[in-house]
């Protein structure tokens, strides 16, 4: 019976991938872009941030690295993106890895 379940778990979570991983990366990437701006033009703090994220981002974790202004935001296991503060071009993600 637990090897059934198993598999069927393997099963649907190889039938979801690309889309888990295309959510994955949507989140991650809106999170660092949200985040920088509220940080890095808003002046809040990075937890103060987290109250503009929309439903269903809790698992997004956020670093900052002040030298460099710039926010990360991960999924856990499955995408990281920053986002970094430009003068005059605002907060910019980093290129997107083909």
């Amino acid at each position: 019976m637990l090897a059934a379940v198993l598999l069927a778990m393997a099963i649907a979570l190889a039938w979801f991938w690309k889309p888990l991983g295309g959510y994955a990366v949507a989140g991650a990437s809106y999170g660092a872009k949200v985040t920088c701006s509220c940080r890095y033009i808003g002046g809040r703090s990075l937890q103060d941030c987290r109250k503009d994220f929309v439903s269903g981002m809790g698992l997004v974790m956020l670093s900052e690295d002040a030298k460099a202004r710039s926010v990360t935001a991960r999924f856990p296991l499955l995408s990281r993106q920053t986002a970094t503060f430009r003068e005059g071009e605002g907060c910019v993600l980093e290129k997107w890895a083909d």
